[in-house]
């Protein structure tokens, strides 16, 4: 299938209603050359969420990831602010961490040391060390630098733009960052994190994880008892972001109402200060244009970190945050352990079926689907990706 019939087939089911929506043709989900336009005009042309402030707390701490190819440092200067640089050296092009290391950073030092040459950069990317290099002529330090990649700090997550293009975050995100205020994430503290390979497209794992109709299949008995996919429901679409809200009903989501309602602790962490009583009866799901994967509730974060690789492979981080002051808990070594086997437990639900729907992709027999109302988050995301690669 030729790339302008299946951004075709994608403009055609962006613009149904509703009620008439259909899942989108398995080339989307295939093919190698639709997979590298949306790489270059989608993902390379948004804002990626790379890490979270907590993660890079003092001058010299610093954090790699690989984004689309781009081996990036998310680096904490002198200063205090975060940055973001390539980490590809300009003298032979070697990354300046080894595979598999987290060496080559001297925080005493507070310089970034290439371990091919030992050439060695500042926190903020400039070139200060080079061995050997005087009899080079007309070569000056000042012209050779690890390149600057574009990045924001928004409610504490890291977010950079590899294009160096998109709209400023701020701007994008203005709408999303109102919403999410009230959980002060940037004050929030990562306290898991896990790593996952997954044998899918990008879009596999934002439809999962954006819609709450399949709580009725891989979570029939961890999570679709107190959060019914049939009650499960959508904001109105925003051209930045998707809000899925889950309440929490049922039997069984009685006492955590009773909890909240006498404003007690319960079970979990501690609850996040300030929220309204609807705030802390749903959980919220957010998708922020184009993968960033948000899940708050009333005492804590969960945040998925993407990392598509191919059409059918893509990296992925799981994570969840807390407030600082929940680390101070008693009991709070087997809160943590209770919270993560949880979010390991149903990811791994997850994981089978994401896997199960890239095996029925790739074959002959694939359909365009009809999308039920309670995938309408998934209907906005593919008219949030077709308006997008449309304009592009």
């Amino acid at each position: 299938m030729s790339i302008v019939a299946i951004m075709r087939d994608l403009q055609e089911a962006a613009a149904l209603p509703l009620a008439q929506a259909r899942t989108l043709t398995a080339a989307a989900y295939t093919d190698p050359d639709y997979f590298a336009l949306e790489t270059r005009r989608v993902l390379k042309a948004g804002w990626l969420c790379a890490g979270h402030v907590s993660q890079i707390k003092g001058p010299g701490a610093f954090l790699p990831i690989d984004l689309l190819g781009e081996p990036v440092l998310l680096v904490r200067d002198k200063d205090g602010d975060i940055r973001a640089l390539s980490r590809v050296c300009p003298h032979r092009g070697a990354d300046v961490l080894l595979e598999g290391e987290h060496t080559g950073c001297d925080v005493a030092g507070s310089v970034i040391i290439c371990p091919y040459h030992r050439w060695t950069f500042g926190l903020d990317g400039r070139l200060r060390g080079t061995p050997q290099m005087q009899k080079a002529e007309g070569f000056n330090r000042e012209d050779w630098r690890l390149a600057p990649i574009r990045s924001a700090i928004w409610h504490g997550f890291i977010f950079v733009n590899l294009d160096g293009a998109a709209p400023p975050l701020e701007q994008f995100y203005a709408a999303f960052g109102v919403t999410i205020a009230p959980w002060a994430l940037q004050e929030m503290e990562l306290v898991v994190s896990l790593e996952w390979e997954c044998r899918f497209n990008w879009k596999v794992m934002v439809e999962n994880w954006i819609e709450s109709y399949h709580h009725l299949g891989p979570h029939t008995n961890t999570l679709n008892p107190f959060m019914p996919a049939q009650d499960t429901w959508s904001e109105p679409p925003n051209p930045a972001f998707i809000h899925a809200h889950l309440p929490l009903t049922g039997r069984d989501a009685a006492p955590i109402r009773e909890t909240i309602e006498n404003g007690a602790v319960g079970e979990g962490f501690l609850p996040v200060p300030g929220l309204s009583l609807q705030q802390q009866e749903d959980w919220h799901l957010f998708v922020g244009f184009p993968c960033f994967m948000l899940l708050l509730a009333r005492d804590r974060a969960i945040w998925y970190r993407l990392q598509p690789l191919s059409p059918d492979h893509c990296r992925l981080t799981t994570t969840m945050l807390v407030s600082r002051e929940s680390l101070a808990m008693p009991n709070y070594d087997s809160v943590l352990a209770a919270e993560t086997k949880m979010l390991r437990d149903f990811h791994v639900e997850d994981m089978a079926v994401n896997e199960a729907v890239q095996r029925g992709l790739r074959s002959s027999h694939a359909v365009r689907g009809r999308l039920s109302h309670l995938e309408e988050p998934v209907w906005q995301f593919h008219r949030q990706l077709a308006a997008w690669l449309g304009a592009a």
